[in-house]
Parts: C-alpha cells; sequence; structure tokens
C-alpha cells in the first residue's frame, strides 16, 4: 500500500482476493449464492443494507472477488453522492449494458449508475465482446446511449448498427489497445471531472490474468495508461475478475451462465492463477493510489 493511501476494502464473497497490504475484510460469503451472476433488485437492497452497515468510514479501492459480481459496483458508486457530477471510467471485455428482466446482473449493472444524477457520463474501454455487435444489438440497453451517457470503446467488433439507429457517437471503434488508450488519453485532456474507476480484469489479455469470464487485449500498460490519462482525482475505485470456482445451487443461475457461454474453470490450476493475479492486482492498486482523492 502506497505511504498515505487508504486501506483497501475486501468484499471477501468467495475468498479469491489475495492478501492485500493493510486490506480491511468484510466476511460476506454467505451472499455468495444470493448475489454471485445475479440477483433480484429485492435481494440487491438487502445486500445493500448490510453491506452499508459494515462499510469502515474510509477506504480505498473495493476489491469484489469473480467477474461474476462486478455489479456490486452499482451500491458502491451510489452512495458515493458527490458534490459535483463525475464520470464512472469501465474497463471490461463487455459492455455490462446488457438487458436483463430478473433484477441486475454482472452483465447488467452499467445502465443503473448511468441514470444516477451524480453520473455525468459512463466509458466502457476495451469491449471485444461480440455483445455490442449486430447480432446482440437488440440485447443493448439503448436509453444511456442515446442520452449521451454512455460511450462504448471497443475493438475489432462491427458496430455498424449502431449508425442505422442514429447513435454512432457512443461507440469508438479501434485496431488495437494502444489506439484505444491514446484516443482516450487525448479525450480526456479537455475533460476536468473527477472520476470513479472500475476494472473488470477480463478486458486483459489470459496471459495477464486468468478470469471467468471470456477475455480481451490489454497487457498492464494498457490499465496504467488509462489510469494515467484520468485528469481529475479518483473519487473511488474498485476491482473484480478474480478467479474463482463456483457450482451454483439454483438451476436458473447454471442455466443462466451456460447461455453466456461462462468458461469452465479447472480447480487445479487456481493456485497459479491466483498467484499471477494477485502481482496484477498490487501493479493495479500501486496506480491507483497515485490519483485518488484524499
Amino acid at each position: 500500500m502506497t505511504e498515505g493511501a487508504l486501506p483497501p476494502l475486501v468484499l471477501d464473497l468467495d475468498a479469491s482476493v489475495g492478501a492485500l497490504p493493510g486490506r480491511i475484510t468484510l466476511p460476506l460469503g454467505s451472499w455468495q449464492e444470493a448475489v454471485r451472476f445475479g440477483c433480484s433488485l429485492a435481494t440487491m437492497r438487502r445486500f445493500r443494507a448490510v453491506l452499508e452497515a459494515q462499510l469502515p468510514a474510509r477506504y480505498g479501492t473495493v476489491f469484489t472477488g469473480s467477474g461474476d459480481f462486478h455489479h456490486l459496483s452499482w451500491p458502491l458508486i451510489a452512495r458515493l453522492r458527490p458534490t459535483a457530477p463525475i464520470q464512472v471510467v469501465v474497463l471490461d471485455n463487455h459492455p455490462d449494458n446488457m438487458r436483463y428482466p430478473f433484477g441486475v446482473h454482472c452483465g447488467s449493472w452499467v445502465r443503473r449508475v448511468a441514470r444516477l444524477p451524480f453520473v455525468a457520463h459512463m466509458h466502457v474501454l476495451g469491449i471485444t465482446s461480440g455483445d455490442i455487435g449486430a447480432r446482440h444489438a437488440w440485447e443493448n440497453y439503448l436509453a444511456p446511449l442515446v442520452r449521451g451517457k454512455l460511450t462504448y470503446w471497443s475493438m475489432g467488433v462491427d458496430t455498424a448498427w449502431a449508425r442505422r439507429l442514429g447513435i454512432a457517437r457512443a461507440f469508438r471503434t479501434f485496431d488495437t489497445p494502444d489506439d484505444l488508450v491514446a484516443a482516450f488519453a487525448d479525450e480526456q485532456r479537455t475533460q476536468p471531472l473527477r472520476s470513479y474507476l472500475s476494472i473488470d480484469k477480463d478486458v486483459f489479455a489470459a496471459d495477464v490474468a486468468q478470469t471467468n469470464w471470456d477475455q480481451g487485449r490489454f497487457q498492464l500498460r494498457h490499465a496504467l495508461g488509462v489510469i494515467d490519462s484520468l485528469r481529475g482525482e479518483l473519487v473511488g475505485s474498485d476491482i473484480n475478475g478474480e478467479v474463482s470456482y463456483y457450482r451454483y445451487r439454483a438451476w436458473w443461475k447454471r442455466k443462466l451462465s451456460a447461455l453466456d457461454e461462462q468458461p469452465a474453470i479447472d480447480p487445479a490450476r487456481l493456485a497459479g492463477w491466483h498467484a499471477q493475479q494477485h502481482a496484477l492486482n498490487l501493479a493495479l492498486l500501486a496506480a491507483i493510489d497515485r490519483h485518488a482523492a484524499s
């Protein structure tokens, strides 16, 4: 932990986060089945109340474990209530803005954050998933894209359908991660907003960090470039994408996970993957701490 930085906070749902220096841990394993992958809005309200009762007064970057918990960024951001508008910057191989009629899940939370009154804009960077391609266009929530509240930054995905709907401005497409990060950094030079940063490590290539989902093309330097480009202070941050093995008790979660083509995890390889993940966490944490608001 960088000197003077706030301690990282671990929402320990799946025992996947390593021993970060100075970390504060909230034991929440009893909630894993209820909230992993997705949950009803009523369940999220109950979880949020439990979380609020346990959160320390001050904390740094929040680690939530597997990318199956990325929707927990929503309550973490919602509780900020900053005095001035902020932007939310998400590093993710997926848009996390997909239709989900049963409440909220790890692929649908972005729309809800975009609706928060203090969020001026959201950027999702690093998408290589076909979720934003023509075949899945109907699954994307269009409202935040139409209203100019959300921008997708992608590589190698044909998004020509967006032009036909008049929302091409919400789609930025690049050939390489270097081109994407350079363009984002150029745009950031003209915006003074403070930022909240959310990192799903499936944005990285598998040789950087193995996760529970299909993965993107970022190397560590690309994430560090994005972090360094944020001109205003970071008002908060979270990291997910740890790799963990879990078999859902609920049949519908097993079914939806299979429909999303979530890859199988080999328990025998977890130890090596955890070591790789831990090294990445430390590098990301050090970079974030340099930009965090005091």
